[in-house]
Order: structure tokens, then sequence, then C-alpha cells
């Protein structure tokens, strides 16, 4: 079993001894999640295969707060950002934002990448790298606005 998975069944059992009930359901959610994704691809998911796990979720929760401001259902937008919360326990820490920018001007420069048409470039080399630790659709912007 990876470190990360270990550490989420460890804090399911944590939860449910304390009788936390809002902390085990999301737990839950996320083995539930980890296990779909084995099941579907027939595999057992590293750390980094979890993390993206973890980055599709917390993504989705944003979306359901967005729309939930949106619908003014408070509540459930709490509800929302509550899970998230717990979610982003289990990523790596952030990255600042002048970390971020050294990192996208050494893959501008390690690639050659000189306009648009090598953001796929930039992007495939940088991605493995900030997975879970920064915002993709924020880094795809700031790659967009070096490029142009």
């Amino acid at each position: 079993m990876t470190t990360l998975k270990a550490q989420i069944t460890d804090d399911m059992k944590t939860a449910m001894k304390a009788k936390d009930k809002p902390r085990l359901s999301t737990i839950r959610l996320l083995q539930a999640a980890i296990k779909q994704r084995e099941v579907d691809e027939r595999i057992e998911l590293d750390d980094t295969q979890i993390i993206i796990v973890l980055d599709k979720m917390v993504k989705q929760r944003k979306d359901s707060i967005e729309q939930y401001e949106k619908a003014g259902r408070q509540e459930l937008a709490d509800q929302e950002q509550f899970e998230i919360d717990i979610l982003k326990t289990y990523l790596p820490q952030q990255l600042s934002a002048a970390e971020i920018e050294q990192l996208i001007g050494d893959a501008i420069a390690q690639t050659g990448a000189s306009g648009m048409r090598d953001m796929g470039k930039v992007m495939g080399l940088l991605k493995p790298q900030l997975q879970g630790r920064a915002d993709m659709g924020a880094v795809s912007g700031l790659i967009k606005q070096k490029l142009s």
C-alpha cells in the first residue's frame, strides 16, 4: 500500500473512533474515488496518481461551490468547502507564485518554446512537476502570457 493510501486509511479509522461523521464521509468519498479508478484501470494507484484523483475532486468541489453560490445555496457551498479543506490535507505543499514563475521560465527555456504553438510542449513538461501543487488553469494562463 502506498504511503498516501495508508495515511488516508489511518485517518478514516481515526475519524471512525472519534465519531467525526463529516470528516469520515469525505474520506470515504475519497477512498471510493481511488477504488473506482483502480477497478476501472485494473491497476494499483501510486501516490502520484492519488494526487491526480485528489486534484480532480478539489476542482469538482470548487465548480460546485460556484454553482451553489449562484443559486443562493450557501449551506451546500459551505459543505463543499469543508470537503475541499479535508482533501487538501492530502495534497502536497502548494508552490508560491515565484516558484511557479521560475518553473515556467525554465520549461520555456528547456523546450525552446517561442509561441502559442509550443504551449503543449511546455504544459507537458510542467504538468508532472506541478500536479497537485498548483492550479493548472492559472499555470496555463501564465504560460499563455509568456508565450504571446
